[in-house]
């Protein structure tokens, strides 16, 4: 459905070398990276060396083709493991080509993408941010306006559903929520929190 003769049969053939670093976190390339051979591991940064490892592909795969798809930033970096053979899809060619499929194929293909970018996005917050950040961008994205334009978040979930999701244990998210209504940044007990400090939240969590 995505072949790579269909979008650009003439797309040029790079070869990489090892430890050469392919995308960077928050960019936004001018085009999408197909892996013809090679191994590439993704993770987080520090430096040009991966400091947190959260997988690997081989080729042939679509590099971040998620990002394209949903039109963001890259949600990870990737460095070549091994020597790569690529070729890059320059992005408006890219686009041009998803525009063609049947609406149907595209709506299922756009579900597939945004899911796939809520994981890695839930795997890069354990490893970049401490429980305090995590929590904190959990209750953002949570959050529903309530009474008098005040954001709410409703805990539908058990708080040990919810730890499960931050990664954390439920004794330490207990710890948490307790820090932030210490801080004035929430508010409330039992099934419903309230948000009483929103920039304090976005400045903790880093959005």
């Amino acid at each position: 459905m995505l072949s790579l003769q269909s979008m650009d049969p003439q797309a040029e053939r790079r070869r990489v070398a090892a430890g050469t670093v392919l995308l960077k976190r928050g960019s936004t390339p001018s085009a999408v990276l197909h892996v013809e051979s090679g191994r590439v591991a993704l993770g987080l940064l520090e430096g040009e060396a991966l400091a947190h490892q959260l997988g690997e592909v081989q080729g042939p795969f679509w590099l971040e083709a998620t990002a394209a798809v949903l039109g963001l930033p890259i949600a990870v970096d990737a460095v070549a493991e091994t020597e790569v053979v690529l070729r890059r899809i320059p992005q408006a060619r890219f686009r041009q080509s998803l525009a063609v499929l049947p609406a149907a194929a595209r709506n299922v293909l756009h579900d597939v993408a945004a899911a796939h970018r809520h994981q890695t996005e839930l795997a890069v917050s354990r490893l970049a941010k401490d429980a305090e950040a995590r929590c904190a961008e959990w209750l953002l994205r949570h959050a529903k306006p309530g009474d008098k334009g005040a954001l709410a978040v409703p805990l539908e979930q058990r708080k040990r559903l919810i730890a499960a999701q931050l990664g954390i244990a439920p004794e330490t998210l207990s710890r948490v929520l307790r820090q932030l209504r210490e801080r004035s940044l929430i508010s409330g007990t039992g099934r419903l929190l309230q948000v009483t400090d929103p920039g304090g939240l976005r400045a903790l969590a880093g959005v």
